[in-house]
């Protein structure tokens, strides 16, 4: 059965069997096997053809009454530590006039899967970490005093724009050459004109999606070579009904296709991520890839087996699925998609369930894998094994805790990554292709440059004065470019909600309206 097609909401669409398959939400003990929770639907299987599914495919085919995986907590000790190449002075303690930054409030919306991490921010001592040369030519990770250099540049106040409420929670935003787009649980999908602040325009969904919900809930972390984005909307910000196309210069809404339907119509998490003209949609239970300019469908995920339940998630240009299948040999693995087409990029047999938390580089690929045994960041490349990165005691991080978050940056053959560390927070570089640290910023956040930036990495310092500062990739090395004032309140920068806009100035943007909207220094 098809439904007709609502202007702007692209082909027509089956109503059955193409969006979400719910699991009941019930904890897995070790009195149920996997067996005994199977139950087969009743349609006939499908053939190993195609996926008919017009946008996506539910993760969890044949499988409605599965439970979600379940993720015993490592044993003690079993973060990997891999040994650093050359030893490494301990870190400054904090310093005994710095009163203590609050916890970042990202983390008061409990209902958003994202966020549900503490990410507190200590002031601590800035140390600059640069890679030096000792005998033999070897590496060493070598820990610096504080920086005594000051920019002669001083920004100010430039404008401000209020939060739509104390619960305005940050979904995601955009940053183009003369506007800023931000996206709020309260204050929904809002333009800024970066010049003066001024509200250019809000997005008004049509009558027939404004009943799926008007909440924004993901959001694309950048727009596409025409300027588009996707945005989720629900009825509230952690879970998504409906997906639309935006044009990020007039708020216009191109297109829509719903995430629920009669049959399915259960709303869950979702990301979306970008690469080129294809936009992926990546929840619980739903994967595929729609166009962008149409939203018509570009492909759908096909599980391996009759009877499988997987979990995925994304990044720009990649698609990671764990799954186990019941049908099948091999009854655990991981694969890795192409984003853009669909196909598979590698699959690689497992002993048991992996969770994915966090995918730092999409090309080539970096991930934060944790197993029942470890937690390991490793470049898998394209043949899903790859070498481990010497992340020691911290934790990678996507920053801000939203979804939209995209501060991590690869730079040539150097990951420079936000990172949650004892204390606070800080900014490692990583080289990809041996797995060394080769520099930390401790008490750091890192600033998403306009139209990429290029080469060039920014960040800003969080103790003492702040000031925007260049880092060099390889070395670590930062260079002052413009202080900063003290903000007022609660405001605080992080990774992932600071900018460097088109003419030199910082766009700071708080994560929580009770902390305050969005603030320009220029």
């Amino acid at each position: 059965m098809t439904t007709e097609s609502s202007p702007g909401q692209g082909a027509s669409q089956e109503e059955a069997g193409w969006a979400f398959r719910p699991r009941p939400r019930r904890p897995a003990t070790a009195a149920h096997s996997y067996e005994d929770r199977w139950q087969p639907e009743t349609d006939p299987p499908r053939d190993g053809g195609p996926s008919a599914e017009p946008y996506g495919t539910p993760l969890g085919t044949r499988w409605d009454t599965t439970m979600p995986l379940r993720f015993p907590q490592p044993r003690e000790g079993a973060h990997e530590a891999v040994p650093e190449p050359g030893p490494r002075a301990a870190s400054r303690p904090l310093p005994a006039t710095a009163s203590a930054r609050p916890n970042h409030p990202a983390d008061a919306d409990a209902g958003r899967e994202q966020a549900r991490r503490s990410r507190p921010v200590g002031r601590i001592a800035l140390a600059l970490a640069v890679l030096v040369a000792v005998g033999g030519g070897a590496a060493a990770l070598v820990e610096q005093e504080d920086a005594t250099a000051v920019a002669a540049k001083q920004l100010t106040p430039a404008w401000q724009a209020p939060a739509a409420g104390a619960d305005d929670t940050l979904i995601g935003s955009w940053l183009t050459d003369g506007l800023l787009v931000r996206a709020g649980s309260r204050g929904g999908l809002r333009a800024y004109d970066l010049t003066d602040g001024r509200q250019v325009w809000s997005a008004t969904p049509s009558a027939a999606d404004a009943e799926r919900g008007t909440v924004p809930c993901a959001m694309s972390p950048t727009t596409g070579p025409r300027g588009i984005g996707t945005v989720a909307f629900g009825k509230d910000g952690s879970t998504c009904t409906w997906l639309a196309g935006v044009q990020a210069s007039s708020g216009k809404i191109l297109w829509s296709i719903p995430l629920t339907s009669a049959r399915h119509p259960t709303a869950t998490t979702v990301t979306t991520y970008l690469q080129g003209d294809v936009a992926t949609v990546v929840g619980e239970n739903f994967l595929g890839g729609v166009n962008i300019r149409t939203g018509s469908r570009a492909w759908g995920y096909k599980a391996r087996g009759h009877y499988c339940n997987a979990y995925g998630w994304g990044t720009g240009g990649t698609v990671l699925v764990d799954d186990f299948c019941l049908d099948r040999k091999t009854r655990f693995t991981l694969t890795a998609y192409d984003g853009r087409t669909g196909k598979r990029i590698w699959r690689r047999a497992q002993s048991a369930h992996s969770e994915v938390t966090h995918i730092l580089s999409g090309a080539p690929l970096v991930a934060a894998v944790h197993t029942a045994r470890q937690d390991a960041v490793r470049v898998l490349g394209t043949t899903g094994t790859g070498r481990k990165l010497a992340v020691g005691d911290d934790e990678l991080t996507d920053g801000n805790g939203t979804g939209a978050d995209h501060s991590a940056r690869l730079v040539g053959d150097v990951l420079v990554t936000p990172a949650s560390v004892a204390g606070g927070t800080a900014i490692d570089g990583f080289d990809i292709t041996t797995g060394a640290r080769l520099w930390t910023h401790r008490s750091a956040a890192l600033a998403v440059p306009a139209s990429g930036g290029g080469d060039k990495v920014y960040a800003v310092t969080t103790s003492g004065s702040a000031q925007l500062v260049t880092v060099d990739p390889r070395s670590g090395a930062a260079t002052p470019v413009a202080g900063l004032p003290a903000g007022p309140g609660k405001w605080d920068f992080v990774s992932g909600t600071v900018y460097v806009t088109p003419d030199g100035g910082v766009l700071e943007l708080s994560a929580l309206g009770s902390n305050g909207g969005v603030r320009l220094y220029r």
